[in-house]
């Protein structure tokens, strides 16, 4: 993340700078997508301003404080933007957890039997679990189906597993 800092009616200090990045890394240590921070400190009328500006993806996020100390202005500009980050974070999830329901990682599996010269087919609702191609293979040696469906990790595609003979299988990849 970048940080821009410009102080207005005053001399910026090395121990305010420093404080300032010290500071930034809380927002980081809780969303590290942010592109760039703002920190606008000033003096009026004897208080110390702080105003802060923080763009995300898609976000542009702002707070303000206003505090006899220097110090205590950054640090509740950065709580407040803590807290701006947080709920945007909790949106973004909310919103990610939503478009997972709605494109749910269920595969339907159609299983094909003949009765009376007639075709009968079955559906089965299957989970894939998100896993590597050999853990898929460690775990398809333990169950006794004679295919397993998984969701890839590396392509992030639902592939299956069809064991070949004893030492071989077939990795089908849509």
């Amino acid at each position: 993340m970048q940080i821009t800092i410009t102080a207005r009616h005053f001399d910026l200090t090395n121990a305010i700078r420093d404080h300032v990045y010290e500071s930034s890394e809380k927002m980081e240590k809780y969303f590290d997508h942010l592109i760039n921070s703002q920190f606008v400190l000033s003096f009026e009328n004897d208080r110390s301003v702080v105003e802060l500006l923080t763009h995300a993806p898609k976000h542009n996020l702002k707070s303000e404080a206003t505090e006899k100390d220097m110090y205590l202005a950054i640090d509740e500009a950065v709580d407040k933007m803590v807290s701006q980050i947080k709920k945007m974070k909790e949106k973004w999830a909310d919103y990610q957890k939503k478009s997972l329901q709605e494109n749910s990682q269920f595969v339907y599996a159609n299983l094909i039997s003949k009765e009376d010269d007639r075709k009968r087919v079955n559906v089965k609702r299957i989970v894939a679990e998100n896993m590597t191609v050999n853990d898929a293979i460690d775990k398809f040696e333990d169950i006794s189906d004679p295919y397993y469906i998984f969701k890839n990790i590396e392509t992030d595609r639902v592939n299956v597993i069809i064991k070949k003979d004893e030492e071989h299988y077939k990795l089908i990849e849509p």
